[in-house]
């Protein structure tokens, strides 16, 4: 039995266009296997290709990624992603927000004793 945690699948949506920006945007470029790895590695665990896939399309449609077609050696070819300016906007300014949502909803969940 695995001791992966079994986060409900919005949590996962919230959050994965936000961790990915930030992934492509730490590594300089990347391609989208390797962001399935290095999301379970830093304990995001069961993400898979199907579900990054449609999110990196998403971001670069909406101009926060562009990409590159390259040939693979002596294998196939990769689809290389890179943060772009208004990608990295929208991270830093997404960033924020996130950490204040979270605090607000840290200090709900711990909330003792409401006062009736």
């Amino acid at each position: 039995m695995s001791d992966d945690p079994k986060w409900p699948s919005d949590w996962t949506r919230a959050v994965l266009a936000p961790c990915i920006l930030q992934l492509v945007r730490n590594r300089n470029e990347t391609y989208g296997y390797q962001l399935v790895q290095e999301l379970d590695a830093r304990g995001l665990p069961g993400i898979v290709g199907g579900t990054v896939y449609p999110v990196l399309n998403r971001l670069e449609t909406e101009g926060r990624l562009r990409s590159e077609w390259r040939e693979g050696n002596g294998g196939p070819g990769r689809k290389f992603y890179s943060i772009t300016p208004e990608g990295e906007t929208w991270l830093r300014e997404t960033s924020g927000a996130w950490q204040d949502f979270t605090a607000r909803v840290s200090a709900v969940l711990t909330l003792e004793g409401y006062p009736a």
